[in-house]
């Protein structure tokens, strides 16, 4: 299988594990005001001039599994770790931080997030941690092709 399509299932699917715990976060109350969606919708209206939840939820998975999925087989052979699960938390860790310098502040809720408490730091990176294990154990079960191995080894 191609490793493009891959690290998109594999960001797929780890984007569906991360959106079930956000959901679970939000129906037990914990963090309410750390609320990816909300924040997604508010900035489509800012920079689009519309928005909503529906569109979020699209954004929030074009980006789990086209832009980090296709980012993450870029990145394979440079991240670090001796398996794809542990190169799935090194690039967590690396989405985490690329969220909390870029998107947060533009959400309004400030550098890494700290205008929304100082837990939203450590919960985001729980949650981007999962992910990129997530990632990285779906990417590792889906079958290889021969051009695929040698760009891994890289």
């Amino acid at each position: 299988m191609n490793i493009y399509l891959r690290s998109m299932i594999a960001g797929f699917a780890a984007t569906v594990i991360l959106s079930v715990l956000m959901m679970i976060k939000g129906a037990m109350g914990i963090m309410p005001q750390l609320d990816v969606i909300a924040m997604l919708a508010r900035m489509a209206q800012d920079i689009m001039g519309f928005g909503g939840a529906g569109l979020a939820w699209m954004m929030h998975f074009m980006i789990g599994t086209v832009v980090w999925g296709i980012l993450f087989a870029l990145l394979y052979g440079t991240l670090p770790g001796a398996g794809a699960i542990t190169k799935g938390i090194s690039f967590g860790v690396l989405a985490w931080l690329l969220m909390m310098i870029g998107p947060m502040p533009m959400a309004g809720a400030s550098l890494f997030g700290l205008g929304l408490g100082m837990m939203a730091p450590i919960m985001t990176l729980v949650l981007h941690i999962i992910y990129g294990a997530v990632l990285g154990a779906v990417f590792q079960a889906l079958p290889a092709s021969a051009d695929n191995k040698a760009h891994m080894r890289r």
